[in-house]
């Protein structure tokens, strides 16, 4: 008999809505949940605790970082539960590594937590090195990479990130998980890197990743019906 391929369910922009959770099938029997970012609206921990324990209440195998909405304080609460992701390389699965960054660079509207393109091309630079030994490659950055599909804001202008390309195209990971832009929902490549935005969990956007030892995979996927 096979091993059944596992597979992990990405979501991101969650800002609190977290209604949206009992209507994503294969939430119970992932291999586990990828948070991308954005878990609050401008929240401190015991916003960002409701929201996990709306998740773990499904599966209680979480990983999640902080993106530009969520205070710091929120970060160094993930990391000590240990489910945090943000500077952090770990195993996801025999062969497979998982690395992530979160925050944002700096955006219009002043949010808790922003930083600059030289911070997020250090942080992604260490964070690489702790991942050095992995076969294949997932990066989490809660900011998309410049001038692909998936950082497009509505008015068309694109708001990423040119550290998170420049790592990108240098590393080439299998895959970049990615969020912050609600309406820049949708998939782009980057040299051999697969690119995903989810979109909002408000507006019932999700991923699931896959990995069958050899070939990670992603597909996009939407709550039936849209969200609650």
């Amino acid at each position: 008999m096979s091993t059944p391929t596992p597979y992990w369910i990405v979501i991101g922009d969650v800002h609190g809505h977290t209604a949206p959770l009992e209507r994503i099938p294969e939430l119970a029997g992932a291999s586990g949940v990828i948070i991308s970012g954005d878990l609050t609206v401008h929240g401190a921990v015991p916003a960002a605790q409701g929201v996990i324990r709306a998740v773990t209440a499904r599966n209680p195998r979480v990983l999640a970082q902080i993106g530009n909405m969520d205070q710091p304080a929120v970060q160094a609460w993930l990391d000590r539960e240990g489910m945090g992701i943000h500077t952090r390389a770990l195993e996801l699965a025999p062969g497979l590594g998982l690395m992530g960054v979160g925050w944002s660079t700096p955006t219009p509207f002043g949010t808790p937590s922003e930083t600059s393109e030289e911070q997020i091309a250090r942080w992604l630079d260490d964070t690489h090195r702790q991942a050095a030994g992995f076969e294949h490659l997932i990066l989490v950055s809660h900011t998309p990479p410049v001038d692909t599909v998936v950082d497009r804001t509505g008015s068309g202008m694109h708001v990423g990130s040119r550290a998170v390309r420049r790592f990108i195209e240098r590393v080439q990971p299998d895959l970049c998980l990615t969020g912050h832009i609600h309406e820049a929902r949708g998939a782009d490549t980057l040299g051999r890197t697969l690119v995903v935005n989810p979109g909002e969990l408000a507006a019932g956007g999700y991923a699931v990743v896959t990995f069958d030892g050899t070939t990670v995979g992603c597909d996009i996927r939407q709550i039936s019906g849209g969200a609650a």
